[in-house]
């Protein structure tokens, strides 16, 4: 199957087809380099028409159709072979079952063979959040679902000896598993883990902080969102304190990061709730006198600092 002046409107449905009884596909289209521009711009090639896409469109094609696209092949002079191989949808933690809830984030599980900050979409934002919070100026920091700490492993890295030593860390996860990791790998008394559910944080005696950080936490079926957000803000974080909350845009499968919420009882990636979550905190935090940014793609970054 070879791809010249096809539209995507024509690709994208044969393409689907033939994964309904295929596990991969391959497919010959313009070798990319040939050329450059926007995608459909119609190039002539040793005599033949093509539109032209660039491998970004081809790897955006192969994300959407659940696939990942393996290393292209040259096949003559003018073309490339692309094949997409079906994702193992199985192979997430999203659909793990655990006797016991906590440990579906712990240290044998799907969720912990991911590498957050190794995906460039992801660490980027984080990494620019941090700078927007201006983190050196930041003494007490906790993180709500911190699970082996790689948002502190950052920070570490991100601050000199000094402004690190002079801070103080807290980190909370219900995985008791996860929480045993990360006091192996920092082993800093200026650093402190618990195993415990972040509803029960009022009981922990902590005092307030000035950077609260949460990726991914807050949403969890167990915590009511908005009254628990609304708690934290007036009860932990200090008068000019800052947050960096990360709202999920994306799905784990099978080593990819797909973007796009998913929503129960769809079939497509529906953002609706994702976005009433956002924005509630956005208004809710600006109603406070905080300036409120938002960034990021796969995961949606909230920073928010105080207006003084």
């Amino acid at each position: 199957m070879t791809f010249t002046t096809e539209t995507m409107q024509e690709i994208l449905p044969l393409l689907q087809n033939s994964l309904h009884s295929q596990d991969s596909i391959s497919f010959s289209v313009l070798n990319p380099d040939l050329s450059h521009g926007y995608a459909g711009k119609l190039v002539e090639v040793e005599g033949r028409e093509y539109l032209y896409r660039g491998y970004k469109a081809w790897v955006d094609l192969a994300e959407l159709l659940l696939c990942k696209m393996l290393t292209p092949k040259e096949e003559g002079s003018a073309l490339v072979s692309l094949s997409f191989e079906k994702l193992e949808r199985k192979d997430s933690f999203h659909i793990d079952s655990k006797s016991m809830k906590e440990e579906k984030y712990g240290v044998s599980s799907h969720f912990f063979e991911i590498h957050k900050m190794e995906e460039p979409a992801f660490f980027y934002y984080y990494h620019q959040a941090l700078q927007n919070v201006k983190i050196a100026t930041r003494k007490r920091i906790l993180n709500l679902g911190i699970n082996r700490g790689d948002e502190f492993k950052v920070i570490q890295k991100l601050l000199d000896v000094k402004e690190y030593k002079n801070s103080t860390f807290v980190g909370i996860d219900h995985s008791k598993s996860a929480i045993a990791y990360a006091k192996e790998n920092f082993k800093e008394t200026n650093i402190q883990f618990y195993a415990e559910d972040i509803n029960e944080i009022d009981r922990l005696n902590l005092g307030k902080f000035d950077l609260l950080i949460s990726i991914g936490t807050l949403q969890s079926p167990s915590i009511n969102f908005k009254p628990f957000f609304m708690s934290l803000v007036q009860n932990i974080l200090e008068k000019e304190g800052a947050i960096i909350l990360g709202f999920p845009n994306s799905r784990w499968i099978a080593g990819e990061l797909i973007y796009g919420a998913k929503a129960p009882n769809y079939a497509m990636s529906e953002m609706s709730l994702l976005f009433n979550d956002v924005i509630f905190c956005k208004k809710y935090l600006q109603q406070h006198k905080y300036r409120v940014t938002l960034t990021g793609k796969q995961y949606l970054f909230l920073t928010a600092t105080k207006i003084i």
